[in-house]
């Protein structure tokens, strides 16, 4: 099996597993998956989380009823269902796990946007879509889990119209990183290693694409970090209640904790990106 393939099959499994799949819809907001913005102190993840959203879309051309999104990485479809509802676009959102996908399908239905959204099994690696379709390639934190990133982004390249648009966010170790703060954090999410943003920009050009910007914003990694760990440490009664086991929920406030400490001290860092085809 190669790396790549290893990756792919190690995120579906873990994103597929009853404990993975009601912490992230119990504790991150119920709709987004994803790093989010934070303003002030007291601001929950499902605010903060849609302010991401918003700031990204305000990144790329106006979005109209014309547009056509990918999603990769699309988690449970908070962001395709706020595009959705929004702009009325079309959004193809594309997700390894098959238990999310169904949840984002329900939602879709839920919240009356099934038919402006079109959800696919499958991984960002291999997109079975045609080339030059979308206007816009989006993703929000889910790259990380790729074992090969140059693939992604040259799927996403292939997919995009010309002129089209790739904006998306991911978590990352800074340059002159530390080990003593990344190998936890790898070992935790079953990882070699994180990009840098660095190599996104670098990766974007030699495949040809224009880099418009880069915002880089280790704070927000950390502040959301440490809300999601505060709102674990008050919901563990509920998560366990159903049926999330304690090992998890354990291991996740100690990854958490690692997430903290090495955004705090600039080992890690989080930022959006933005390039065209």
């Amino acid at each position: 099996m190669t790396e790549e393939n290893t990756a792919v099959k190690t995120a579906r499994e873990y994103y597929n597993s009853h404990d993975a799949d009601t912490f992230y819809y119990t504790v991150w907001g119920g709709e987004d998956l994803h790093v989010g913005t934070f303003r002030k102190p007291g601001e929950d993840i499902f605010t903060a989380s849609r302010r991401t959203v918003e700031n990204m879309a305000s990144l790329t051309k106006p979005i109209t009823a014309k547009t056509k999104v990918l999603d990769i990485g699309s988690g449970i479809g908070g962001s395709a269902r706020y595009l959705a509802k929004t702009y009325g676009c079309s959004v193809t959102a594309l997700n390894l796990s098959e238990k999310e996908n169904q949840r984002h399908r329900t939602m879709n239905k839920e919240q009356g946007v099934d038919h402006l959204i079109t959800v696919v099994d499958g991984n960002f690696e291999n997109i079975t879509q045609p080339d030059n379709t979308f206007d816009i390639v989006w993703s929000q934190d889910a790259i990380l889990h790729s074992g090969n990133r140059e693939k992604v982004l040259a799927e996403a390249l292939r997919v995009l119209k010309k002129g089209g648009e790739m904006v998306f966010t991911d978590p990352m170790q800074t340059e002159d990183c530390y080990e003593e703060y990344l190998n936890p954090i790898l070992e935790r999410i079953l990882l070699e290693s994180l990009a840098t943003p660095e190599f996104y920009c670098n990766t974007a050009e030699e495949l040809g694409m224009k880099v418009h910007n880069y915002i880089n914003q280790p704070q927000c990694l950390v502040n959301h970090y440490a809300k999601v760990l505060e709102d674990t440490s008050v919901k563990e009664k509920e998560l366990e209640q159903q049926g999330v086991s304690t090992t998890y929920i354990q291991n996740m406030k100690k990854g958490l904790e690692h997430w903290v400490t090495g955004g705090k001290y600039g080992h890690l860092t989080w930022g959006m990106f933005h390039f065209e085809k």
